[in-house]
């Protein structure tokens, strides 16, 4: 009968799980040297539907002109407009204030036209002409109608200037010399909080009546006044002194 010390050692021993670790780990190496390389799957064909391509949900290529230049963008389809110019150009002229197209915060002409840059996709707008406030001039050499806007204290806080001053653009470059109801009607879509629609409309009727002075002048092309050469239509009046009665015609 043999003692408890003789008995064989049972289980694995540390050495020979090591040595077994390794030689599995070179076998599984060899192995999937073996194995061929799995080939990627091929691109899935551009969905439609009734002849209309379906893009999304991730971002697409899309290509932009603004203020004249080309730019190349990946967005996702749901980005508008008012947020590609923001957020990945860098112009915040455009605000973003109801988000809803109901402020005229974010105008911007699209092919001359105002529209809310809230309320139209990015992808909506290739192939289109973007313009932002930003393309009208610098503070050292303002537009006319920003120099305008200036002159008549046609803001405040300014957040809703930019929307006013480019709805302007739009209907001075469809129409030049507007009446004060065409004024108004044209920038009725934009709204101001601190309630300088007075200055805003006396701004726009100085260059109007500029325009209708001279038939070739348009605001923003070649030989338009600059800031200054055109005279405020409605100078201040002048307060009525009281007459002094001459003495000793009293009543009495």
């Amino acid at each position: 009968m043999t003692s408890r010390g003789d008995d064989p050692p049972r289980g694995l021993s540390r050495r020979a799980f090591l040595r077994g670790g390794a030689a599995a780990g070179v076998l599984s190496t060899g192995l999937l040297r073996g194995v061929p390389p799995v080939e990627a799957a091929p691109a899935a064909a551009p969905k439609s539907e009734a002849g209309v391509p379906i893009l999304g949900p991730g971002p697409v290529a899309i290509k932009l002109r603004v203020n004249g230049q080309e730019v190349a963008l990946r967005l996702e389809p749901r980005v508008t407009l008012l947020d590609a110019l923001r957020t990945r150009l860098e112009l915040t002229g455009a605000k973003k204030v109801c988000d809803r197209g109901t402020c005229g915060a974010c105008t911007v002409l699209l092919d001359g036209k105002a529209v809310y840059a809230c309320s139209v996709l990015a992808l909506e707008a290739q192939g289109g002409d973007v313009r932002t406030v930003e393309s009208l001039g610098s503070v050292e050499r303002m537009h006319p109608l920003q120099a305008a806007f200036v002159d008549h204290d046609a803001q405040q806080c300014g957040f809703c200037t930019p929307g006013f001053v480019m709805a302007a653009k739009a209907l001075l470059d469809r129409n030049p010399s507007p009446s004060l109801a065409e004024i108004h009607h044209g920038l009725a879509g934009n709204f101001c909080r601190c309630g300088t629609y007075a200055g805003i409309r006396r701004a726009v009727l100085q260059l109007a009546e500029a325009g209708a002075a001279n038939p070739d002048y348009a605001p923003g092309l070649p030989g338009a006044p600059e800031p200054g050469e055109i005279e405020n239509p409605r100078p201040r009046r002048q307060k009525n002194k009281k007459r002094k009665k001459p003495r000793g015609t009293g009543d009495g």
